[in-house]
C-alpha cells in the first residue's frame, strides 16, 4: 500500500491583542450627515451657477451659503458619536417633541444616547420661516426698509452717503419683494441658525469639560435644539397670533422680527430713551427663564457625565456672554432699537 500523502498543516493565526484595560470602545462616524452634507453643497454649487448667469435673483450669496454649510457638515461628520451601551429605544420624532415640554429630563436622557438632532432643527426652521414670512406681509417691506435706512442715517460717520443708501434701500425692497431672493433669504436664516447652534453646541461641550464633566459634540447639539425648541414654538405661535391682533401700526419693525410677545421686563423701559436698560430687562422674563432651566436641564441629564450645578454653571454663563453681546451692540447702535 502506498503512503496517505502528506498534508500541509497550517497553524491558526494568533488572536488580536487585548484592548488595555483602559481602552474603551469608540462611537461611529456619522455617516448619514456626510450623505446630507454632499447634497447640500451640490445644491448651493447650482444656486451659485444660476446666481452667476443671472437668473437665480441673489443666487451668489444664497449658494454660498448653502456650500458653505455643507462644508460645516462634512467636517462635523469626522466627529465620532458617542460609544454609550443602549439603556432604552430611541424616542419617535413626536415622542420628543411633546415629551419636552412635560418630560424633559426623560427626553435629554433620551438623547445622550441617541442623540438626533435633525427633527428640532427642523421645526425651527418651519416656524421660524411661517412667521418670518408673516411678518413682512403683515408689517410690509416699505415700512421695515424705511425704518431700517432711516436708522443707517443716525449712524454718524459710519453713515453711507446719500446716493449709496438710495441703493441699499432699492436693494432691500427687492429682498422683501422678489421671490427668489425671500427663499434665499429664509435658506440663509437656516444656515445661520444652524451655525449658531454649532458655536453654542461647541460652547457647551467646553464648559462641561471646564466644570469635570464629559459630553460628546453630538449630544451638546442635540441638547441645543431641543432646549431651544418649547421657547422658539411658545415665541412663533403666540407672536403670530398677537401679529394678526394688535395694529400693524403698534408693531415694531425691528424689534418685532423674531416674535411679538412679551413676556418680560423690557416693557418696564421705552427703547428709545433707555435702550441699554431695555435689552438688559428684556433677557429676565418667563421665556427666557424657563429656556435657561431647560439648558441647565438638558446638559445635565444629556451629558454622558455632569452633574446639576455643571449643567448650571453652564447654562448661565451661556446666558451672560449672550447679555454682554446685546449690549454691546445695543450700546454701539442703539438708534436701532429705538
Amino acid at each position: 500500500m502506498s503512503a496517505a500523502p502528506e498534508q500541509n498543516y497550517q497553524a491558526p493565526p494568533p488572536p488580536p491583542p487585548p484592548l488595555p484595560p483602559d481602552a474603551k470602545p469608540r462611537g461611529p462616524h456619522p455617516i448619514k450627515v456626510r450623505y446630507v452634507a454632499i447634497g447640500i453643497f451640490a445644491l448651493g454649487l447650482i444656486v451659485v451657477v444660476g446666481g452667476a448667469l443671472k437668473f437665480i435673483a441673489g443666487g451668489l450669496t444664497t449658494g454660498g451659503a448653502l456650500c458653505f454649510m455643507g462644508v460645516l457638515l462634512a467636517l462635523l461628520s469626522l466627529i465620532r458619536l458617542p460609544a454609550i451601551p443602549e439603556q432604552d429605544e430611541p424616542l419617535s420624532f413626536l415622542q420628543k417633541v411633546t415629551g419636552i415640554f412635560y418630560e424633559p429630563s426623560r427626553v435629554f436622557r433620551n438623547l445622550r444616547h441617541h442623540p438626533h438632532w435633525a427633527g428640532a432643527f427642523a421645526v425651527i426652521c418651519v416656524l421660524t420661516a411661517i412667521y418670518s414670512f408673516a411678518f413682512v406681509q403683515r408689517i410690509t417691506p416699505e415700512r421695515i426698509v424705511d425704518y431700517t435706512t432711516s436708522k443707517m442715517s443716525e449712524m454718524g460717520s459710519f453713515a453711507p452717503p446719500p446716493d449709496a443708501m438710495q441703493r441699499i434701500r432699492e436693494q432691500q425692497l427687492q429682498q422683501y419683494k422678489n421671490p427668489a431672493e425671500r427663499i434665499g433669504g429664509i435658506l440663509k436664516q437656516f444656515v445661520g441658525i444652524y451655525v449658531l447652534s454649532c458655536i453654542v453646541a461647541a460652547l457647551s461641550l467646553l464648559g462641561i469639560l471646564a466644570f469635570g464633566g464629559k459630553i460628546n459634540f453630538w449630544q451638546a447639539l442635540a441638547v441645543t435644539f431641543y432646549a431651544a425648541l418649547p421657547v422658539v414654538i411658545i415665541h412663533k405661535l403666540l407672536g403670530l397670533a398677537i401679529l394678526y391682533l394688535k395694529s400693524p401700526d403698534d408693531l415694531h419693525p425691528t424689534l418685532n422680527q423674531e416674535t411679538t410677545l412679551q413676556d418680560n421686563l423690557g416693557i418696564l423701559f421705552t427703547p428709545a430713551d433707555h435702550p441699554v436698560f431695555f435689552v438688559l430687562a428684556s433677557f429676565i422674563g418667563i421665556t427666557s427663564l424657563y429656556g435657561l432651566w431647560l439648558r441647565a436641564k438638558g446638559l445635565h441629564n444629556g451629558a454622558t457625565k455632569a452633574s446639576s450645578g455643571a449643567g448650571w454653571g453652564v447654562a448661565i454663563t451661556l446666558w451672560v456672554l449672550t447679555l454682554v453681546v446685546a449690549l454691546i451692540f445695543t450700546a454701539l447702535f442703539p438708534q436701532f432699537i429705538s
